[in-house]
């Protein structure tokens, strides 16, 4: 199912990242910002257990977080978004997925992987800032399910009707995350209008 969080603070802040003269800083502190307000969202529904604890006026019964959140940001532009959702729940815990397009393909080939022991019952978000063709984000999704994960959740800032379709089609079970649904791809498989190659301007490599 494909969630659209059009809250305000996340609309205004993804202008500013959108616009080719925001520096590499005020591209990633956006980045930081949006990532965490999305995880906010994007946790409503995460499972938790009752607890009592002592404040200095006496017992609480209350809930705590009952089930591990795993980050698995799909390098390199994926890293960009960890930092702010660590910030929200600083329990998470964080696996890596390297994948390159190929440039004439444009599919998706694996270079790197690492995972924590907890997958099986996690809540597993799955984070990369573009869903362009898709063939990236599903990959990484076949690559989670491959260490047992269940509850996925696919978590991007910007994304295009083709990606999020063949996401739909490969992976029916994972809930697609996204702060813009944009108009379509180009010729190279970039988003229109997006905003540029999100890793080279996290990482001010271009």
């Amino acid at each position: 199912m494909l969630h659209v969080l059009e809250h305000p603070l996340i609309t205004h802040k993804l202008a500013i990242m959108r616009s080719k003269d925001t520096s590499t800083k005020d591209f990633r502190q956006n980045l930081d910002e949006i990532a965490g307000l999305m995880a906010y969202e994007i946790t409503r529904d995460v499972p938790t257990r009752d607890v009592v604890v002592e404040t200095p006026m006496g017992d609480c019964h209350t809930k705590t977080l009952a089930t591990d959140i795993v980050l698995v940001p799909i390098l390199r532009a994926g890293l960009g978004m960890v930092n702010g959702i660590c910030d929200l729940v600083p329990t998470v815990k964080v696996a890596h997925i390297g994948l390159y397009r190929d440039e004439e393909t444009l599919e998706p080939h694996e270079y790197f992987a690492k995972y924590p022991k907890c997958m099986d019952d996690a809540v597993v978000m799955i984070v990369d800032p573009m869903l362009a063709t898709g063939g990236s984000a599903n990959a990484a999704i076949t690559m989670v399910k491959r260490q047992g994960a269940k509850n996925i959740r696919l978590v991007c800032l910007v994304g295009a009707p083709e990606g999020v379709k063949a996401v739909e089609a490969q992976h029916p079970d994972v809930d697609i995350y996204l702060a813009a649904l944009d108009d379509k791809l180009n010729e190279k498989g970039y988003i229109v209008p997006g905003l540029g190659d999100a890793g080279d301007r996290i990482f001010g490599t271009k």
